[in-house]
């Protein structure tokens, strides 16, 4: 039987994935993408989970797509099977946080899987980039459209019209990621902030997530009465009612939580 691609572990409410091709540097062959979207449906249908948590290995968090499988697709395979469609599908349809932990390299396919995380946590020693111009194509799993959200058109445009790479720090400085931690402390201090997260309630963190995501997609205008309406829905919520009680309280007491 073969080695599974992913690893999967549960920290209280914190669901964890860890990506588990430390040969082929964690590279996404139709395998690992497979089990890696069979692992994200699973915690996203646990209600024990509040929070999800991917990232990859001591060599490093992805080296993008799996070359030897990509050079065997032709035009026809790749456009009939909406190649690597299934990935951002399969993230678009986690109401859940997903925090991504980077260590090493995350590049090409590995970049554009941190990009469809949530937050983004970086090691000190992580490097990011889109280097398939130099294999003769250009990204497909979401590089061109998010990383000039995330950083900007010059930026961005550099990055994928030269390969070149970003550090951590460059990472962190121009809003890819939200924290830059020594390589031994990345992990733990995504786990608290899971952790926390997940200790909130469920629904109004999947809302406040859903209107964040929006605001990239609509106007000012629509992203206000889109936020308006979310805003005005959690007022239907036993935990909106139970955290304002709490808050009331005197003494102030801690929310309990039934994620209703």
């Amino acid at each position: 039987m073969s080695e599974s691609t992913i690893i999967v572990e549960r920290s209280e409410r914190v669901g964890i994935i860890k990506l588990n091709r430390p040969r082929a540097y964690n590279a996404l062959s139709g395998t690992l993408i497979n089990e890696l979207l069979d692992a994200l449906r699973s915690f996203e249908s646990d209600p024990s989970i509040g929070a999800i948590i991917l990232t990859g290995n001591e060599k490093g968090f992805c080296a993008g797509a799996d070359i030897k499988e990509q050079s065997e697709l032709s035009f026809i395979d790749a456009y009939n099977q909406d190649y690597l469609k299934n990935l951002n599908d399969g993230f678009f349809a986690v109401h859940k946080p997903i925090i991504g932990v980077i260590n090493g390299i995350a590049l090409g396919g590995g970049c554009e899987l941190a990009m469809m995380c949530d937050i983004l946590y970086a090691a000190e020693s992580a490097t990011f980039g889109q280097p398939e111009i130099t294999l003769g194509t250009i990204p497909g799993a979401g590089g061109t459209q998010r990383l000039i959200r995330a950083i900007g058109k010059s930026k961005a445009m550099h990055m994928i019209l030269t390969g070149e790479m970003i550090s951590a720090k460059e990472a962190e400085a121009a809003g890819l990621v939200a924290k830059v931690l020594p390589t031994e402390q990345v992990f733990s201090v995504a786990l608290t902030t899971a952790s926390k997260i997940a200790s909130f309630s469920a629904p109004v963190v999947a809302m406040a997530k859903e209107a964040v995501n929006e605001a990239e997609e609509l106007g000012l205008k629509n992203g206000l009465h889109f936020e308006s309406r979310l805003y005005h829905a959690t007022f239907g919520l036993e935990d909106h009612a139970e955290g304002f009680q709490a808050f009331l309280a005197r003494p102030k007491r801690v929310a309990q939580w039934t994620h209703k």
